[in-house]
């Protein structure tokens, strides 16, 4: 297998790649002179802040496997140095005691419904705990922790409810949509792999927390999280130990804080704030930690820059026994599907749309409102189609799939507009998301 040095621009750096040169000396940087492999985001923020371009070195790789067949990395390159300056960790599958079996009682239109308010009363929550965090310090967690049980009751419920308004909702603060955002992706794994109610809260609770240690932190410090000189990110990391600081007195189980004290470590010890590996990291902390990895591509403080859901679970699975361990990475592609709900998606006709749900049983065929024709125009009134459903009798020349994820806010695809009509409804969106 032979390797070959490319120049690449900063901006388009993924994890895995090796840098082996830079745009100006290894002296005036904190890099290791010899070249080294991004591990995390947090090297390719360090990056950003010190370069405009890179060398790469770039080999070849397979991937073997039904879920390496179905997720098949479209991003960049599609190579990897796994086992070769990237610490490999192979731990025993992840073990749930007593796992709970969930059923979906009801339909997205009515959990929608139902739960069109929770995702508000949640960001106002946590904007008022935010606000008293900053000047008073933690008094009353009763009101988060309320707004966790209802998320958890919805995603038990029905688990595309809240993905779906997570994706088409506009929010007032980054901070409050990463967290909120963060809770949900984890608690639809969570449920996937089978906690129990009591574990699902103390999940959600911990992400929605997660991010409180950002208020002791200087607000042009966190606009600019993303370009932190090699100082400031020093500084940017210490959210997490004033986080658990602030919450330590405040009454919460140690399940909870192990959720807040671990999000940010890695399966291979390249995280923060201590660094630990493996099976020293709760299992609560794990999930977490892909969960807020997981949105932290597909939805970054800069909006212009976002990773499509299929790239950012392509990537994932690339980090699998390296930052994350392989079974939930696994367990999680499973719960979200290949294209998770609310992805903007292109089918091979033409038409595009969003992902309304999946099955894990036809991961590349989800349920998609579709909002235009094969040419690109809107429709007066989209329509869901059940890809699995109608390709069932179709030959394979005929059958319909999707071609490709779309950035989120791609124009022309406001599904809040939308009535929405398929075989079994027909539902206004925009009544269901507003009230």
């Amino acid at each position: 297998m032979g390797v070959q040095q490319r120049k690449i621009a900063v901006h388009d750096l993924e994890v895995g790649m090796f840098v082996s040169d830079l745009d100006r000396p290894w002296h005036q940087t904190p890099f290791p002179i010899q070249g080294f492999p991004i591990r995390s985001q947090d090297d390719l923020r360090a990056l950003t802040s010190h370069c405009k371009w890179v060398m790469i070195d770039v080999a070849e790789v397979r991937v073997s496997g039904e879920l390496a067949e179905s997720v098949k990395p479209t991003f960049g390159r599609t190579t990897s140095r796994r086992g070769n300056g990237r610490d490999v960790l192979q731990l025993p599958p992840i073990s749930i005691r007593e796992p709970v079996t969930y059923e979906t009682v009801t339909t997205l239109k009515k959990e929608m419904k139902a739960s069109r308010h929770l995702l508000d009363d949640a960001e106002m929550a946590l904007h008022r705990l935010f606000e008293t965090v900053r000047h008073d310090g933690v008094t009353d967690l009763k009101p988060i922790a309320e707004i966790t049980s209802r998320m958890v009751s919805s995603v038990i419920r029905q688990p595309d409810a809240l993905l779906w308004l997570s994706r088409t909702r506009q929010h007032d603060d980054y901070i409050y949509r990463h967290a909120l955002n963060t809770s949900v992706w984890a608690l639809v794994c969570g449920r996937h792999l089978g906690l129990n109610e009591g574990l699902m809260n103390h999940l959600g609770l911990g992400c929605l927390l997660s991010q409180v240690g950002k208020c002791a932190l200087p607000r042009e410090l966190l606009n600019r999280e993303g370009q932190l000189n090699a100082e400031e990110y020093t500084r940017y990391r210490g959210y997490v130990g004033k986080g658990v600081e602030m919450l330590s007195d405040s009454g919460l189980s140690r399940a909870v804080l192990s959720v807040v004290q671990g999000h940010r470590e890695r399966h291979n010890g390249s995280g923060f704030p201590e660094g630990v590996r493996g099976d020293r990291i709760p299992l609560l902390a794990k999930v977490a930690g892909i969960a807020e990895f997981f949105e932290s591509l597909i939805g970054p403080r800069d909006a212009s820059l976002p990773m499509t859901p299929d790239k950012a679970v392509a990537l994932l699975y690339d980090m699998r026994n390296i930052e994350f361990q392989e079974d939930l990475v696994e367990s999680f592609i499973q719960s979200i599907g290949i294209y998770p709900t609310g992805s903007l998606v292109e089918l091979t006709d033409g038409q595009r749309g969003m992902v309304v749900s999946h099955s894990p049983e036809r991961r590349l065929w989800p349920r998609v409102m579709v909002m235009t024709d094969s040419n690109r125009k809107p429709l007066k009134s989209a329509k869901v189609i059940d890809l699995a459903r109608f390709n069932e009798s179709r030959s394979t020349d005929e059958a319909v799939s999707i071609r490709e994820c779309l950035p989120h806010g791609t124009e022309g695809l406001d599904p809040s507009g939308y009535d929405v009509t398929g075989g079994e409804s027909r539902w206004n969106l925009s009544r269901l998301i507003s009230g």
